[in-house]
């Protein structure tokens, strides 16, 4: 996938800055969108000090992608300055349930939905005419194991991904015969800034952990690789995926804890 060119949202932080170091490193031409101004000016210079440069280029949009006029300005800046689309990583999402009752339960998932749901259909519709031109490509879109199965207290965030997994399968049916293959990976419990807060609860990591076959919670990187996976030619044969990538949480029924770890 070397100089493929590359659109990341959610691209200043966790999973989407992940997505920029692993695929600038590769050789890939990316375009990084956030709404987050001060840490994208972070992250155009943090893979030179970091010494995480790679070959690939590396461009830098502040918006908002429950905005159509960001999707178009992202795949904008991805024609002018390469020449082309081939890969876009619609990763942008945010949490942060209200409980049923609180009097802001209803306006909060209003906001959810329109960066987890909008923002991945609005991502997809832009990008599709420029990777039709390129005579194909591949969409990967952040989900997550809560739109797989739900969570105490995190019904909004669970409808939220719950819908971007069957948007991701509607999609890649009607873009299959143009060669778009749309896939999702489905993170479980991932060391990224979103689930800081979770990581501050007294005895959380230690007892989530326990629940995770594999004992841990995923790091960004390994979310960034299985993007990256299904965005290669690797994986030209899949579409209309889901990959769970959660240390096999979603596998487990969950009555019995699993065993620990020899």
């Amino acid at each position: 996938m070397a100089r493929s060119s590359v659109i990341v949202t959610g691209a200043a932080s966790g999973i989407g800055r992940a997505c920029v170091h692993l695929f600038t490193e590769r050789g890939c031409d990316v375009v990084a969108v956030d709404n987050d101004r001060s840490r994208l000016e972070d992250l155009a210079r943090a893979p030179r000090a970091d010494g995480l440069a790679g070959p690939g280029e590396l461009v830098t949009l502040v918006g908002d992608v429950s905005r159509q006029e960001t999707g178009t300005a992202m795949v904008r800046a991805a024609l002018e300055r390469f020449g082309r689309l081939d890969v876009a990583v619609l990763n942008a999402g945010i949490g942060g349930t209200l409980p049923w009752e609180d009097e802001g339960a209803i306006a909060r998932l209003d906001e959810i939905l329109a960066v987890n749901v909008r923002g991945v259909a609005i991502g997809i519709r832009s990008s599709v005419p420029a990777l039709r031109a390129a005579g194909g490509g591949a969409i990967v879109v952040t989900a997550s194991s809560a739109g797989l199965a739900a969570d105490p207290g995190n019904w909004a965030y669970n409808a939220s991904k719950g819908a971007v997994i069957n948007l991701v399968r509607a999609a890649a049916l009607d873009l299959a015969a143009a060669d778009i293959r749309v896939n999702a990976i489905a993170p479980g419990l991932t060391e990224t800034p979103l689930m800081a807060r979770h990581r501050d609860i007294p005895g959380l990591v230690e007892a989530s952990s326990r629940r995770v076959p594999l004992q841990r919670w995923g790091l960004a990187r390994e979310q960034a690789a299985a993007i990256w996976f299904l965005a290669s030619a690797d994986a030209a044969y899949i579409t209309g995926a889901v990959l769970p990538a959660d240390g096999g949480l979603t596998a487990m029924h969950g009555a019995v804890p699993p065993p620990p770890l020899a």
